[in-house]
């Protein structure tokens, strides 16, 4: 019996995605700082599999299925969710100074479509604060750290530069991997690195001048243009310090909306997560993974709610995959269902490991 389906999501669902947040957040910090509440959770939720285990970035995971950035913001959540049964964790955005967010909701539900309008611009408490709290919780699996910078519109051009460094400095150290979030579309000033290849150039080259030690990727958003696209790929090909993609991020594309119409939603900002991002998502992923012949791993992203999404993206070049609405939807059991639905699915096509699968059908 899935009792979150049964007893607790109807409960949740009744409460404002923002507060419900707070709440499972809350639980899941008081679970994962006691071994007993840690082994409570792993006994229903724990699977493994040999075909699973994958090396990515020389880095070594019990299974490809990441939390994605956003999820863990305050970065409370670092001992449970290796118990939820994920391969690795992904905290933040964290962003140089604290950010109290955008103004609420943050969180709209469109449960029809499976999906979620975010937008917290970036809310934090700031790399300083985030930093320690890291550093105090123990690591069962690989962490990436996502940084971005600060949601201020008076911190622009080289300063905007600036920004990102302090927190890549700092927060580094703490890292397996670094994801550099230069996508995010809820900030006050709506600039976007990803579209602005001098500033992103200006943004690697005063990366590359520290010394970098653990692996980076770049997160990108899903309806990049195919001129954007390029430019971005021909920039990170000058810096060898980048080592592959997250696609995608949210979007504020509504037009993957089955059962809504936009013009309902014009009222609340933010950017689409969920089901709708899933082809838009799976596009950029294919796209990236053809025009640099599989050479910069990408961890994928949007829309995963089952083992069949997880395995499309992976098959199209993911060799990594995250998710969050589909975990919020579908409760703490998804992950193991997502695991051991992968095992028959490399199995039926012949695979004995999940690096054979990557990029097979694309």
């Amino acid at each position: 019996m899935d009792y979150y389906q049964r007893f607790a999501k109807p409960v949740l669902f009744k409460m404002h995605p923002d507060i419900a947040h707070e709440l499972v957040s809350s639980i899941g910090m008081t679970l994962g700082k006691s071994e007993l509440g840690r082994t409570l959770v792993d006994k229903f939720c724990h699977f493994e599999h040999p075909s699973l285990e994958t090396e990515v970035f020389g880095v070594k995971f019990k299974n490809p299925i990441g939390i994605a950035g956003g999820f863990d913001k305050g970065c409370r959540l670092i001992q449970i969710l290796p118990s939820v049964g994920f391969g690795f964790t992904e905290v933040g955005s964290i962003t140089a100074k604290p950010y109290q967010g955008n103004r609420r909701p943050w969180n709209t539900r469109l449960i029809k479509e499976g999906a979620l309008i975010v937008n917290y611009g970036l809310k934090n408490e700031g790399a300083t604060v985030l930093k320690k709290r890291i550093a105090s919780q123990k690591r069962f699996v690989p962490l990436v750290i996502n940084i971005a910078k600060t949601n201020d519109p008076t911190i622009k051009g080289e300063d905007s530069v600036k920004d990102y460094k302090k927190s890549f400095v700092k927060l580094q150290p703490l890292a397996d991997i670094v994801n550099i979030n230069i996508s995010c579309p809820n900030t006050g000033d709506g600039q976007m690195f990803c579209e602005n290849p001098e500033m992103l150039n200006q943004l690697l080259k005063i990366i590359n001048k520290n010394k970098v030690t653990k692996p980076v990727v770049l997160k990108l958003k899903p309806d990049l243009s195919d001129e954007s696209l390029y430019q971005v790929l021909e920039t990170v090909m000058k810096y060898h310090f980048i080592k592959g993609f997250i696609i995608s991020n949210l979007t504020k594309n509504r037009s993957g909306l089955k059962h809504i119409k936009t013009s309902e939603l014009a009222h609340l900002p933010g950017g689409l997560s969920g089901r709708p991002l899933k082809e838009l998502s799976n596009q950029m992923i294919r796209k990236v993974y053809q025009k640099t012949a599989g050479k910069y791993p990408i961890i994928g992203l949007g829309g995963v709610f089952t083992a069949t999404d997880a395995y499309e993206k992976i098959c199209l070049g993911a060799s990594l995959i995250e998710l969050a609405t589909g975990l919020i939807y579908g409760g703490p059991m998804t992950i193991k269902n997502i695991n051991s639905g992968l095992v028959e699915l490399l199995k039926k096509d012949g695979f004995v490991s999940i690096s054979q699968a990557v990029g097979s059908k694309n």
